[in-house]
């Protein structure tokens, strides 16, 4: 009877944490699924806020290019730009395995939304042909700036405005790093649109290429960091270096639990 009693409990025991197990992984899944749509909501929005700005992009433009900038402003706007530049990716990354030992399972993803996002604005660059702001004479409506159709690497850097990569690799790395340190939110969204801010200030490219590079980066690294096939995989991947990485702790505290030879007399 006592052992029945054993079995009967153990069973209610199982029976349970399997039922909070699945209760958590769907309140889990309720979560992602919020943020998705938030994501593919706010690049929507940014989508037609940049079919709003073609109206101002030659007029701001004009401005930034012919127009000498305030050299502290621009001194600024330069160190922020390392947030969306390789060198500035590399530098967050260093820090995070250097300075979060418990997080650095999670450096292969934010590598992966920052890259994702920019190689996929250079793909559309080379399919869609912009005029920089810097190459642009300004003659013309706004319609002047753009070119021809899948001209690849034809255009030159000259005339590959659409999107701005920058951006794009800038909010790639900010999704990421607000998923992994969500307390940190408005400093990344902040380090995100001054890469943008930098980008239209030096001439490089016009208001709609850095808010289109921004709405497809959020689309990006929607499915790396947030849901999809991609997303799912890197959770596996996740999965086993946290397993991998708290082995190798495990395996420190017991070295540094083993007890010392006493000294010879």
């Amino acid at each position: 009877m006592a052992s029945e009693r054993n079995t009967h409990r153990v069973s209610i025991t199982g029976s349970t944490a399997d039922r909070a197990k699945a209760e958590s992984s769907a309140a889990l899944s309720c979560v992602e699924d919020s943020r998705a749509r938030r994501l593919l909501v706010l690049a929507g929005l940014l989508v037609a806020v940049a079919a709003m700005a073609l109206s101002i992009d030659v007029v701001v433009a004009d401005l930034c290019v012919n127009n000498k900038p305030n050299d502290d402003f621009l001194k600024f706007l330069q160190l922020a730009e390392y947030f969306g530049h390789g060198f500035g990716v590399a530098a967050i990354l260093l820090a995070i395995y250097n300075l979060d030992f418990g997080r650095r399972w999670a450096i292969p993803r934010v590598l992966a939304s920052a890259v994702a996002a920019g190689m996929a604005a250079n793909l559309v660059k080379m399919m869609v042909v912009r005029t920089r702001p810097q190459h642009f004479d300004f003659v013309g409506d706004v319609w002047a700036t753009f070119g021809g159709w899948l001209a690849m690497t034809g255009a030159g850097t000259g005339g590959q405005s659409f999107p701005s990569a920058h951006t794009a690799t800038a909010v790639g790395l900010a999704v990421a790093l607000i998923w992994l340190y969500p307390a940190g939110r408005w400093l990344f969204i902040s380090a995100a649109a001054l890469v943008g801010v930098h980008r239209i200030y030096v001439g490089a490219h016009f208001p709609s290429d850095v808010l289109c590079g921004a709405a497809l980066a959020l689309v990006v690294s929607r499915g790396i960091v947030v849901t999809g096939p991609v997303a799912r995989w890197f959770d596996r991947l996740e999965e086993k270096l946290r397993e991998k990485q708290q082995a190798a702790e495990g395996s420190d505290a017991d070295d540094n639990e083993q007890p010392r030879l006493p000294n010879a007399a």
